[in-house]
């Protein structure tokens, strides 16, 4: 009975370890089951030229595969939020090692407030986001061409189709390349239809390396310019010796002023009587503040920082900062954001 109790306690252990590996298969430690489902998330858009201006995916009028359903967000912390990173599920039907051939996202009637915001992003070169298994790809909203004659206006073209090429080595996601295409003329009373296609191709890159691709080798190779670093220390010495230079002319007519003898003392009033700037503070500057101790604590463990973050949001909460969803904590441009929300309304 014991030998039957040890192994029946055995396989009940068994069973809960491998329940415990199948529950935590997937996104959060990036291991994927064949058929298994893969979030592609959407995050947000903003022109190329001022990647400090970012607004929230949905911002600009794309149709939703489902929209009737609430949308699924992602938060990745306050350093994501203050990024203005802010994922939502694009809702489209993807499945590990499963190929998915050009399918529907969604389709719409183009209105004229849709069209101008469109057309307002591509002719900025607006770019967007997305994210899988914490890759991130980006894209193009559209693409201006040049008119033939000169007095005509550039055709802007939105991009209707994304095509994902997903590498994986084994049971875990590699890299993620994003194509556009399908360019679309923007007129008022179009209908558009978006459309994606998802193609699976394995690799031998190891899980450890996948991130390399977006490192700028060519800046981590670069040799190192004795030249430069020779000229800039020398710049820094004679920029030095410049400075001790003038302080030891000062402080030496000051030294022989206070080293007088009892004698001159009429002579040193008369001086001190004459002292200029930071001299006749002197005393307020040198003089210790009062429970020294108090203040050592509170800036060793970093309270200025915590007043500094209260202060901000403080000021967030009052409107002196313009917000959009998943904004960063940064004044936004002052013509671009009001010119925009003015073209969805």
């Amino acid at each position: 009975m014991p030998v039957i109790g040890a192994r029946a306690w055995l396989v009940v252990a068994v069973l809960l370890i491998v329940g415990v590996l199948e529950a935590h298969t997937g996104e959060s430690n990036h291991n994927y089951k064949d058929g298994e489902t893969v979030t592609l998330w959407v995050n947000k858009v903003g022109p190329y030229n001022n990647p400090q201006e970012t607004y929230n995916y949905y911002y600009l009028p794309f149709c939703k595969p489902h929209p009737e359903q609430k949308d699924e967000h992602s938060w990745g912390g306050l350093g994501e939020v203050l990024q203005g990173n802010e994922l939502i599920d694009s809702q489209l039907e993807i499945k590990f090692k499963v190929p998915v051939p050009k399918s529907t996202i969604c389709t719409q009637t183009l209105n004229g407030q849709q069209v101008a915001a469109f057309q307002y992003a591509v002719k900025r070169h607006y770019w967007y986001e997305l994210f899988m298994d914490d890759l991130p790809v980006w894209g193009f909203v559209g693409e201006s061409k040049m008119a033939a004659a000169a007095a005509a206006e550039d055709e802007v073209l939105l991009y209707t189709h994304k095509q994902l090429d997903i590498t994986y080595n084994g049971d875990r996601i590699i890299h993620v390349n994003l194509t556009s295409s399908e360019p679309v003329a923007l007129k008022e009373g179009q209908q558009v239809t978006f459309t994606f296609a998802v193609n699976w191709l394995p690799t031998n890159t190891p899980f450890h390396r996948r991130f390399e691709r977006y490192l700028d080798y060519n800046f981590f190779e670069h040799k190192i310019h004795w030249f430069s670093i020779f000229n800039s220390f020398m710049m820094v010495m004679f920029l030095t010796g410049l400075v001790v230079i003038i302080l030891m002319r000062t402080l030496r007519k000051d030294y022989a002023r206070y080293a007088k003898e009892d004698g001159d003392l009429e002579s040193l009033e008369r001086d001190l009587n004459e002292e200029t700037g930071w001299k006749l503070v002197h005393g307020d500057v040198f003089r210790p503040p009062q429970r020294r101790m108090l203040l050592a604590a509170c800036v060793g463990t970093g309270i200025q920082l915590c007043l500094l973050g209260l202060f901000v949001i403080l000021l967030t909460i009052m409107g002196t900062f313009y917000e959009v969803s998943g904004a960063s904590v940064i004044h936004r441009s002052e013509y671009a954001a009001p010119k925009l929300r003015s073209l969805l309304r």
